[in-house]
């Protein structure tokens, strides 16, 4: 007997890639549904082989269904999402919604599945930040090893973290530029994303950091260790796809950069591309549509007693987002539900 499970925003990028992932790995389903708004309703979208006509996300009753992989952002999440919770159905929230509620476990399987464990409280699990998703799985395997102190992160992050808009304002401001008469002015980003790099991911806050570079400072504390010190800088790319973090860890423990590598090798959901050539890394465009992140440019920082750069790449629509639902869909029915 397998599981009855609903995609809620299954018309949105990060949606429609939930159901490709459930259908790529298998997923122990009996019964997928999709759901979106009542303006979406009756559109199809792919599972597998399958078709879908998106169901009305307002008249859906949860009750009977064992999951329902959110994608819709914070407000509607949070009309619909207790709704859910209430029916009995395990919410997976993609949202930022959840991922500071005590209560709530934020969970990236490969680093601390047994989190999962803690949903029964509100019945929802909160899937974290795109950025740091790919982060942390790196980082465990390195601080289980060396106790990481501190980190240094920029980030490389593509338009599609910010939906179906960004990547059109990239595309029609790309057009634009060559063709006179299309010019395309800002309106998704506060400057022009097309051949620029913006220093500005979310709100300012207080301190002069931005929401997202926060967002990665609190939930790498709440996913690995709370002791690490995390400085971050994030910086919107005109790439379409792939998110790329150059990360700077300081440890307790001495840790070379060939004990790095190996470690990095072994450790899940990660691979290592890492050749001291001409084209011997990956590069977000080589990412896209892969499970695994990547890791490249492992070396010493001689600036410090313990400290090692990295590369790190990803597709944030999967490893950022989808992937990593799906993933604790499948942790939740291994150690808790038991279905499948």
């Amino acid at each position: 007997m397998g599981y009855k499970v609903a995609v809620v925003g299954a018309t949105g990028n990060v949606g429609r890639e939930m159901l490709n992932i459930l259908a790529e790995r298998q997923f122990p389903a009996d019964e997928v549904v999709a759901l979106a708004s009542r303006r979406s309703l009756g559109t199809e979208v792919s599972y597998g082989d399958e078709t879908l006509k998106t169901k009305d996300l307002d008249q859906f009753d949860f009750t009977g269904f064992d999951m329902a992989l959110f994608a819709i952002g914070s407000d509607a999440t949070k009309t619909y999402a207790p709704k859910a919770a209430a029916a009995g159905c395990v919410v997976i929230d993609n949202s930022s919604l959840y991922r500071y509620d005590p209560d709530v476990p934020l969970v990236v399987p490969e680093v601390n599945p047994e989190a999962v464990d803690g949903y029964a409280k509100k019945n929802i699990i909160a899937n974290p930040n795109c950025s740091t998703a790919q982060m942390v799985v790196a980082l465990k395997p390195l601080h289980d090893r060396a106790g990481i102190k501190r980190v240094v992160v920029s980030t490389y992050q593509s338009v599609s973290g910010s939906g179906k808009d960004g990547i059109d304002e990239l595309w029609n401001q790309t057009k634009g530029v060559y063709v006179p008469g299309q010019e395309v002015e800002p309106s998704v980003y506060p400057k022009q994303i097309a051949f620029n790099v913006i220093p500005h991911i979310d709100v300012f806050l207080d301190d002069g950091s931005t929401k997202e570079e926060w967002k990665m400072v609190a939930e790498t504390k709440k996913i690995v260790d709370p002791s690490i010190k995390v400085t971050a800088t994030c910086v919107r790319v005109p790439v379409f796809v792939g998110h790329a973090e150059s990360i700077n860890i300081e440890t307790e423990d001495f840790l070379d950069d060939d004990e790095a590598r190996d470690i990095l090798r072994e450790a899940p959901g990660l691979m290592v591309v890492d050749k001291r050539e001409d084209g011997g890394y990956v590069t977000p465009v080589e990412c896209v549509g892969d499970f695994a992140t990547f890791i490249s440019r492992i070396r010493q920082d001689s600036t410090i007693d313990n400290g090692l750069n990295f590369w790190c790449v990803s597709d944030n629509l999967r490893k950022g987002a989808a992937l990593n639902a799906v993933q604790i869909a499948e942790t939740l029915g291994v150690r808790m539900l038991k279905k499948g």
